[in-house]
């Protein structure tokens, strides 16, 4: 404050000096000495309204430089020290200053506005007042002082989501990023900080692009800052949230993964974090998935997804997520040294987020080869599935018994999982409140229950085991299903009846044949013409063929008559004959035309989306992407 008071001594001296002009008037020389008294008390005054405001006013529109100067420097340095929405009456002789060819001035008063942009409803006011228009001017000022401060009152006016589009109009964009190749590195912090808070909608970064702010933000992933890397590393992640602007990345900045890749090594955790981030978002593109493993970037994710640190957990598991859906990187990434790792988070009950990332990974990993869903259930990914499921969240028991389905397709597997009692967690899970749940859960019993590939000798003592139990057992969630109004539901069940049936295992098929639940129902879908149109566009199992290899596999498009056919030929194998029997008088479809599968459908899916998640977990779409 000393600096302050010596300049409005100076003032007040001057009027009695003859060199001195043009000489203070007399509301002049009253408003100095006001304020020399003030900032002698300045602990007890309010500098916001009344007599100190109307003496820092008078001297904010004064024509003499020195007494604006001397105003300029006191809002700055009481701002610095007390933040408070302000209204008009003090925003105006700051705005009013910003104004001014004196660079002093200028310095002082974006400074002061800059403090003051802390406030949410000072950020609003001042944009709504036109201070957008004396900041654009002063950024473009050739001092470097008074750029730091006006770029710095943008960012802090730009954390408002308000402002944001309000800003990208202005035209402030280019000098913004102009100004992010500023040799000064607090002009380069602000600039670059400034348009990170640009990034948060569609608009605003479609309008930073068009400012050519892309070159300038993959230049600068190299600064020696560690803020500056954050700023751009953390705007380049936002900005290819966009599919459109992940296509421009690819086409004009072929050294991006690679400085992302090297950026996860920085001494920065944030830096690291946002990095990870940036790849995961490019990773939602082909040509990223494969360059990242081509960087080298593996090594880095598996150290950070082996970390302590919640964020770099996070954000590697999400980018692995990603990069493993391409089936060209299964193998790397197994080769790495991923499995255990990601086996160990299916644990991380502090974060469900963690444990859906790590799941879904391995599902993707075991996609497409055989040798990969060996190795993954070796690793004991299944063991920890069984001890898990039933009590992890239900998108976490989602993506578990999506991945199951998916290694039940593996012949060398089933009985292997048969023999771990996976069966004894899935078929709780069949009733579960989540609609996906259930059909995961279905989709993997009905996989393991498949006859392609599997010797007649092989052991189906496995399912004898679970009939009644737990929960009723495979008895009980058969029932449901074929009772479901639901025709994917009505549909796995039917296949999995006949998958059982042709096992040829004596109990089994005693266990259907004698079944006051099942047959009855199967019966009842064997004559019935009343399944939603809707549903009957699903998967639809080629009954005839029992080398089905999946039930997502026997797709043909007429779900209510491969149902008819399924249910059918399941009596023809219980009754041993042709002919299908009348329905019972009270059937369980749901009448041509009604609403079906409401209430059971606890997720709220449609019936199409039902049916995507079902495929999805039985492997011809079986990957899982992070968006």
């Amino acid at each position: 404050m000393g600096s302050l008071l010596s300049c409005c001594e100076y003032c007040f001296q001057s009027r009695n000096s003859q060199s001195y002009e043009p000489m203070l008037l007399e509301n002049e020389r009253e408003a100095v000495a006001d304020l020399l008294q003030y900032l002698e008390n300045r602990t007890t005054t309010n500098f916001f309204t009344g007599s100190p405001l109307s003496a820092l006013t008078t001297l904010s529109f004064s024509d003499n430089v020195d007494l604006q100067r001397s105003a300029a420097l006191a809002f700055a340095e009481i701002t610095e020290k007390e933040v408070r929405p302000v209204g008009r009456d003090t925003l105006d002789p700051i705005l009013f200053l910003l104004s001014s060819h004196d660079t002093e001035v200028q310095r002082a008063a974006s400074a002061a506005l800059g403090n003051l942009a802390v406030n949410t409803e000072n950020k609003l006011l001042i944009v709504k007042l036109g201070g957008l228009e004396p900041l654009i001017r002063q950024m473009l000022s050739p001092n470097v002082e008074v750029q730091c401060n006006a770029v710095g009152c943008v960012t802090n006016l730009a954390t408002h989501d308000d402002n944001k589009t309000k800003i990208a109009k202005s035209g402030a964009l280019v000098p913004l990023t102009r100004l992010a190749r500023s040799k000064d590195m607090r002009v380069q912090r602000n600039a670059t900080g400034a348009l990170l808070n640009m990034t948060h909608s569609d608009e605003n970064r479609q309008q930073l692009v068009n400012a050519g702010a892309i070159p300038v933000l993959v230049g600068l992933l190299n600064s020696p800052d560690t803020d500056v890397q954050y700023y751009c590393t953390t705007a380049l992640s936002n900005i290819a949230v966009d599919g459109s602007n992940r296509k421009k990345l690819a086409q004009s900045e072929p050294k991006l993964v690679t400085s992302l890749v090297q950026l996860m090594d920085s001494t920065s955790l944030k830096v690291q974090c946002q990095a990870a981030l940036a790849l995961r978002n490019l990773a939602s593109d082909e040509k990223y998935q494969l360059e990242i493993v081509k960087a080298d970037g593996l090594h880095p994710l598996l150290r950070l997804l082996q970390s302590a640190y919640l964020p770099l957990i996070l954000s590697s598991a999400a980018c692995v997520r990603n990069v493993s859906i391409h089936p060209q990187n299964e193998s790397p990434i197994i080769e790495s040294g991923f499995l255990q790792p990601l086996i160990n988070l299916l644990s991380f009950k502090d974060n469900e987020e963690v444990q859906c990332h790590a799941i879904s990974t391995l599902r993707n990993l075991a996609a497409s080869s055989e040798k990969n869903k060996l190795a993954i259930v070796k690793a004991g990914a299944v063991q920890s599935i069984k001890e898990l499921v039933l009590d992890v969240a239900m998108n976490v028991q989602s993506e578990m018994t999506a991945c199951v389905a998916v290694l039940a397709l593996s012949d060398d597997l089933k009985g292997q999982l048969l023999e771990m009692g996976i069966c004894e967690v899935l078929i709780p899970l069949t009733n579960s409140p989540s609609s996906e749940v259930q059909g995961n859960s279905a989709a993997a019993l009905g996989n393991l229950s498949s006859k392609d590939g599997r010797a007649v000798s092989d052991d189906y003592s496995a399912f004898n085991d679970v009939w009644e139990k737990p929960e009723g057992g495979m008895h009980q969630y058969l029932h449901r299903f074929l009772s479901s109004p639901d025709a994917t539901f009505q549909h796995i069940a039917v296949w999995t009846i006949m998958q059982l049936l042709e096992s040829g295992d004596p109990q089994l098929m005693s266990n259907i044949r004698s079944s006051g639940l099942l047959v009855p129902s199967v019966r009842d879908l064997a004559v019935s013409r009343s399944v939603t149109p809707t549903s009957s566009a699903g998967g639809t199992p080629h009954s005839h063929r029992s080398q089905a290899r999946s039930y997502q596999e026997t797709e043909t498009g007429d779900g209510q008559g491969e149902i008819q056919e399924l249910a059918r030929k399941i009596l023809y194998i219980v009754d041993g004959d042709e002919q299908v029997p009348p329905a019972s008088s009270a059937p369980s479809h749901v009448q041509p035309g009604s609403s079906v599968g409401r209430e059971s459908n606890a997720s709220g899916m449609d019936h199409e989306e039902l049916r995507r998640s079902v495929r999805d977990a039985l492997g011809a779409n079986s990957r899982s992407q992070y968006h």
